[in-house]
């Protein structure tokens, strides 16, 4: 949520946001209830001293036994006034709450001005292509032919586009997992959180999914809770409305979960094997920081992602996302794309954003300064460390060999009991 005294003092950036995010905001209407309900808080103060002077006149009355009765009644219409203010003071406040959250973060001067995914802009790329048979297989004919996918029973068992690992699979998935959080926590600094996976309204509001996307979320209704689509968001809310202190800054997390995305708005798009589904798996990383170094945090949780590739060996590219691309609550992202060979495009496999002080400030998270100064916001930044149905569809696809097999990367094979290839 952007600060409205930043709305208000800077109405046209926050409309220029708005329209190279490709975003929906009443701003005007926002800024209208804005200007009411500040004029209604200045006349309903003037009341509330007209108030205080007749209480006082009504005590000074009664303490010289003259008769208080206009007095009183005077001040019982003020009262009635002043009620009826902050009632209305109440629903204005409520509906402004209602459109700011509707309106997005603005992007970093850094981030290039585009309409679409067509216009980010690529940093650099990492790897050459793994030497493959003139026609690479994509990973649902390897994975049924090899025994460790099976599509058909998860079918059954709860629609398409929910994936079954089956031995060697599954314990790749594991496997995966296990290298991610090893190589974060005792490496790259992050402390290793087991969460919830699912979160009430109140968290997932912090982090921007909604009201936005709530179309696109898994909603318990009788307990009004929402299966968490990404780590990001318990990570973001385990210091909800908390002031941390200076000192303990920055904050580095990092936490394994099934994530559920219903995809709403996706119908028709990647409906076969692991590109896009419904449930999946990802590691998470998220930092809370002071807002002088928002921005180098960002670097350093790029390359902590982009480790994770290049110890894959999987071949990657690093691009900056233009406005257009841009999420709701991100200030600037990097996606990380690796290559699928079988499938024969580049996969999104992490997004590494730098939020600024939008969820914080959605959230109530601060930090007290060293210094002795109020609180003040933390800036928050999150990242895929990384997504894991997709860096198996990269394996499967970058390590096929012409005979059918799979080989395991270097890295993996501790964590496969020393396994080298599935065949």
């Amino acid at each position: 949520m952007l600060d409205l005294k930043f709305i208000r003092a800077n109405p046209d950036v926050v409309r220029k946001a708005i329209e190279n995010k490709g975003e929906k905001a009443e701003l005007d209407r926002l800024l209208e209830l804005d200007e009411a309900a500040r004029a209604l808080i200045v006349e309903s103060d003037e009341l509330k001293r007209d108030r205080n002077v007749e209480s006082d006149r009504i005590a000074a009355l009664k303490k010289s036994g003259e008769d208080a009765t206009e007095a009183i009644a005077k001040m019982r219409d003020v009262s009635a006034r002043i009620k009826d203010y902050d009632e209305k003071l109440a629903g204005l406040r409520e509906e402004i709450e209602r459109l700011a959250l509707m309106v997005p973060n603005v992007p970093h001067e850094s981030v290039p001005v585009g309409a679409d995914e067509d216009e980010n802009v690529q940093i650099r790329e990492w790897g050459e292509p793994h030497a493959l048979a003139d026609k690479p297989v994509p990973h649902w004919e390897i994975g049924e032919a090899l025994g460790i996918l099976n599509f058909k029973a998860s079918a059954r068992l709860a629609g398409s586009n929910f994936p079954i690992f089956v031995g060697a699979g599954a314990r790749l998935e594991r496997a995966l997992i296990q290298f991610m959080l090893d190589t974060h926590t005792t490496e790259h600094g992050y402390t290793e959180v087991a969460p919830p996976i699912v979160a009430n309204r109140g968290a997932v509001q912090t982090t921007g999914q909604i009201p936005k996307l709530e179309d696109d979320m898994y909603h318990i209704e009788e307990d009004d809770l929402f299966l968490i689509s990404t780590g990001e968001v318990p990570l973001t809310n385990l210091h909800r409305d908390e002031i941390i202190p200076e000192e303990a800054l920055p904050c580095y997390y990092t936490t394994y979960t099934p994530c559920f995305r219903r995809e709403a708005g996706s119908y028709g798009r990647d409906t076969r094997g692991l590109v896009r589904v419904h449930q999946f798996d990802k590691v998470e990383m998220m930092k809370y920081v002071v807002p002088s170094t928002s921005y180098d945090e960002l670097e350093k949780l790029t390359a902590n992602a982009e480790t994770i590739l290049q110890r894959l060996d999987l071949p990657y590219r690093l691009k900056v996302l233009c406005t257009g691309d841009l999420s709701f609550s991100a200030a600037k992202c990097y996606d990380i794309d690796i290559w699928s060979a079988g499938v024969g495009k580049w996969l999104e496999v992490s997004s590494c954003s730098n939020f600024e002080d939008f969820q914080a400030r959605r959230g109530g998270i601060k930090y007290k300064p060293t210094d002795g100064g109020s609180p003040r916001f933390v800036h928050t930044l999150n990242g895929s460390g990384t997504a894991l149905a997709r860096a198996v569809v990269a394996i499967l696809e970058n390590y096929q060999t012409p005979d059918g097999k799979v080989v395991i990367p270097e890295v993996l094979r501790p964590y496969m009991g020393g396994l080298e290839e599935i065949s």
